[in-house]
C-alpha cells in the first residue's frame, strides 16, 4: 500500500488509505474512535475523521445478527477460487462484500456535534451518497424497506420501489455516540463476487455499480472519492 494521503479542515480529517485489508482498516477505525471519545470535553475540539479505502484482498464481512452467516452461499473451495476471504464484523446490518473498485468510506464522527442519533445518522449518510452519485448524473433513491442507495425500479403506492438495484450499502456501529464503519459505493466492483452471498440478507434484490449503470461515462474511483470527501468537508 502507498502511504496514506490526507486533507483536513478544523472539524474533519479525510485520509485516503489506498488499498488495504479489512483487518488493518478496522484497527485504524477503532484507534481513531477511541481518540475522539477520549478527547470529548477537552479544551480543544478534536476533528472527526473520514477514511477512504478499497479493500484488498476482497472480503465478505458478516455481522453478528442472528442468521447472517446463513447468507454466505459459497463454501471454502469456492471462496478460495475467487480469492475472497471472510471476516466477522461488529457493525450493524447483515452480510456484504468489499473489494477493489468499491469505494468504502468510514466516518469517525461525534454524533453529538452533528446533533444526530442513529436513525438520523443513517439518513444523513444516505443523503451524502445520493448527492455524490447525482454529481455524476446517476439519480438514485432510498428504499423504504432497506438502508442504502438504490437505482431504478418502479415507484409503488406504498412508497417502495419494485425491481430496484442496490448501489451502496450502509452499516455502522456507534459507541458513546461516536461512529465507525460506514458505507460502500460500487464504482467498478466485480459484481460476480456478490453471487457468493445474499447481499445484506435481501433475497432476490439485485446489486449494481456505477460502471454497470453509466458505462463509458462512469467516473474513476478517485473522482468519486473527491466528490464524497467534498460533501463531508462542506457539512461536518
Amino acid at each position: 500500500m502507498s502511504d496514506p494521503t490526507s486533507i483536513s479542515s478544523s472539524t474533519l480529517q479525510v485520509t485516503d488509505l489506498g488499498r488495504m485489508s479489512y483487518e488493518e482498516s478496522l484497527e485504524i477505525q477503532r484507534r481513531l474512535q477511541g481518540e475522539v471519545i477520549a478527547a470529548r470535553g477537552g479544551d480543544k475540539a478534536t476533528p472527526g475523521h473520514l477514511l477512504l479505502v478499497e479493500h484488498d484482498p476482497p472480503v465478505i464481512t458478516v455481522s453478528r445478527r442472528p442468521g447472517a452467516r446463513s447468507h454466505l452461499l459459497a463454501d471454502e473451495q469456492r471462496l478460495a477460487a475467487a480469492g475472497v476471504t471472510v471476516a466477522e464484523t461488529d457493525r450493524g446490518g447483515d452480510i456484504t462484500y468489499h473489494g477493489p473498485g468499491q469505494l468504502v468510506a468510514y466516518p469517525i464522527l461525534d454524533l453529538n456535534r452533528l446533533d444526530l442519533r442513529l436513525h438520523g445518522y443513517l439518513r444523513w449518510l444516505e443523503d451524502r451518497v445520493l448527492e455524490t452519485l447525482a454529481r455524476f448524473g446517476l439519480e438514485c433513491h432510498r428504499d423504504e424497506a432497506a438502508t442504502g442507495a438504490w437505482v431504478g425500479g418502479d415507484l409503488q403506492e406504498d412508497g417502495r420501489h419494485a425491481g430496484n438495484r442496490k448501489i451502496c450499502a450502509i452499516g455502522v456501529r456507534v459507541s458513546r455516540w461516536v461512529s465507525m464503519h460506514g458505507l460502500a459505493i460500487n464504482v467498478s466492483t466485480d459484481l460476480s463476487h456478490f453471487d457468493l452471498i445474499v447481499p445484506c440478507g435481501l433475497v432476490g434484490r439485485r446489486v449494481t455499480s456505477m460502471k454497470e449503470e453509466l458505462g463509458a461515462q462512469a467516473p474513476t474511483i478517485q473522482e468519486v472519492k473527491d466528490a464524497l470527501a467534498g460533501r463531508f468537508l462542506s457539512l461536518v
